[in-house]
């Protein structure tokens, strides 16, 4: 079967990514590798990867919503799948602290129409993002070691299949599944103090739509049960202000990171 292109409504992207209805917390998790990308040297798996996001969408007006959302990744270690804490950089010797991704808020807002390829009974959303801009550490001399590039670039390759009735069961207002397809092409981690070394980081990952906290992996409640129980739901209304991202976060809690403090910081909940 020929998948056919279509332009679908906000709203079937809204049920698909997080819920029309807003008192309710979505949660999506992956699992997956990156691996060390350098020019003339074989690829290396550094880390495991395990993730979530808890999102909820919250309506605007008639065909349009603010997305806001939390997100959690941790590093794992490949041979074992547990948590890092520390780090040994394999170029440098050099033994370092972990940060791991924990972004609060990550937000946007949807309307209007969204690509989709439909075949049959799976629809595929399909966004392929080239975030670019300037880096936000490069001006400090106190971040020359850990990333002193002018500009962050990446690439994020998203597809996210669902059920195609789902989206047109106007009494359903969350997909009953969603498998998702993400792969990235990073520059070095800040934490992972890299300077200038040539070479980038290749992500891969999948996962799901999950029905709540308690069908998460274990290590995900663990941790959001403990360290980050702010995790445990989505924010209850949209976030001024920039999104949070990894260079944001280290700038932030650099003098945490320096006292080899461990990460996730912990954030209670805001209930």
């Amino acid at each position: 079967m020929v998948a056919q292109n279509q332009e679908l409504d906000a709203v079937q992207w809204v049920k698909t990514r997080s819920s029309l209805d807003p008192n309710q917390s979505t949660f999506l998790t992956w699992t997956g590798k990156i691996y060390a990308f350098i020019p003339g040297e074989k690829r290396k798996l550094l880390f495991k990867m395990l993730g979530v996001s808890v999102s909820r969408c919250i309506p605007t007006e008639e065909g349009s919503w603010d997305f806001t959302s939390r997100e959690l990744t941790y590093y794992l270690n490949p041979e074992n799948d547990e948590i890092l804490r520390k780090w040994e950089n394999p170029w440098t010797g050099q033994i370092v602290p972990v940060i791991h991704v924990a972004n609060n808020p990550v937000q946007g807002h949807f309307q209007g129409k969204f690509p989709a390829q439909i075949e049959g009974d799976t629809t595929t959303f399909v966004f392929d993002i080239f975030p670019t801009y300037p880096n936000p550490l490069a001006e400090d001399a106190n971040f020359a070691e850990y990333s002193p590039y002018p500009t962050y670039q990446a690439a994020e390759l998203f597809k996210l299949s669902v059920p195609t009735a789902d989206l047109f069961n106007s009494d359903l207002l969350s997909v009953s599944e969603l498998k998702l397809s993400w792969d990235r092409i990073g520059q070095w981690l800040p934490w992972m103090k890299m300077s200038d070394r040539p070479g980038n980081l290749i992500y891969s990952a999948f996962g799901s739509k999950v029905k709540g906290l308690t069908d998460l992996p274990q290590l995900l409640q663990d941790e959001i049960n403990t360290r980050v129980p702010l995790y445990k739901q989505a924010p209850k209304a949209f976030i001024e202000g920039e999104d949070m991202t990894s260079w944001l976060y280290f700038q932030k809690h650099f003098q945490s990171y320096l006292a080899g403090e461990i990460f996730p910081l912990p954030a209670v909940s805001d209930e």
